[in-house]
């Protein structure tokens, strides 16, 4: 069992890796393609989703370094009597933690791009996109002028874990 959640704690940190990658994308101006600078109305002004992506990051960080296999760290115990423990626990409760990590970075990643698609109307995105923008933003305001980010993307991370937002 430690095995196979040492591994599926690496692939959720894989996954939070790139979804962070995609909020740089959409936040840095050099990237974008014409989104303004970390999707702020006023950049200079405005922080907008700048410590949003910081968080993320810092997310994807922590989980890097929970990724240290513990399905590889028995000790023997108990006077050499429990002279291998498979340490299933260990690797639970570090997948656990990365799997919220990962939540955390998704819900920042789909705050984001519903921010951006603000920024691109009146284009409209395909039905696919449209519908998950449209149940983003039944939970979540667009951004308008700063405000703390951690309760929206909290919200948006519950919403993940009830729905899973196919």
């Amino acid at each position: 069992m430690a095995f196979v959640l040492d591994m599926l704690t690496m692939a959720l940190t894989t996954i939070a890796g790139v979804s962070e990658r995609r909020i740089d994308r959409l936040l840095n101006p050099d990237i974008s393609q014409g989104l303004p600078p970390f999707l702020a109305s006023y950049p200079g002004l405005e922080s907008g989703f700048m410590m949003a992506q910081i968080t993320a990051a810092a997310l994807v960080a922590e989980s890097r370094t929970l990724c240290t296999p513990a399905s590889v760290q028995s000790i023997p115990t108990d006077g050499n009597q429990e002279d291998y423990v498979p340490m299933g626990m260990a690797a639970a409760f570090k997948c656990r933690r990365v799997l919220a990590n990962a939540r955390m970075v998704v819900a920042t990643e789909l705050l984001a791009a519903a921010q951006g698609l603000e920024f691109l109307k009146p284009l409209s995105p395909g039905r696919g996109v449209d519908r998950l923008y449209r149940r983003v933003r039944k939970v979540v305001p667009a951004l308008d002028g700063d405000r703390p980010l951690s309760p929206d993307i909290q919200k948006i991370s519950e919403l993940i874990q009830e729905e899973g937002l196919e």
